[in-house]
């Protein structure tokens, strides 16, 4: 199936009024997947039961979040990693960086080989 995009005008950012404006393809939602669709879809693919399975989801959440705020890299395999990155502020000279530079945190997740195969290998659909 088909990855469905509209299309969006952008102008450039940091000029005032926008500057020159384009176009761009933006990908278009189809819907989600809730954890508890999640759930059901993995019970019927296993002999695991959906009270199981939320159990260990929401397991994994708590575990995936102490593993960030201790530093580490959370590696789930075949779907990749997790990790946490920074921004800061810019400083003059390198020992006026302390924890008061950074502005904030973001996790960043990196897909595995096979989502990022799977991304290269999509179709596109243009949408109204």
């Amino acid at each position: 199936m088909p990855i469905k995009f509209k299309v969006i005008e952008k102008g450039q950012p940091g000029v005032a009024g926008g500057g020159t404006k384009k176009f761009y393809a933006s990908a278009s939602s189809t819907g989600e997947l809730t954890l508890e669709k999640l759930t059901k879809r993995i019970e019927q693919n296993s002999t695991v039961s959906g009270a199981d399975i939320r159990a260990v989801l929401y397991a994994m959440v708590e575990m995936m979040q102490e593993s960030l705020e201790e530093g580490q890299i959370v590696r789930l395999g075949d779907l990749g990693s997790i990790r946490v990155n920074v921004s800061s502020n810019g400083e003059e000279e390198a020992d006026k960086v302390n924890a008061h530079s950074i502005k904030g945190a973001k996790a960043v997740f990196t897909p595995g080989q096979r989502l990022k195969d799977m991304l290269k290998n999509l179709k596109y659909e243009k949408v109204s």
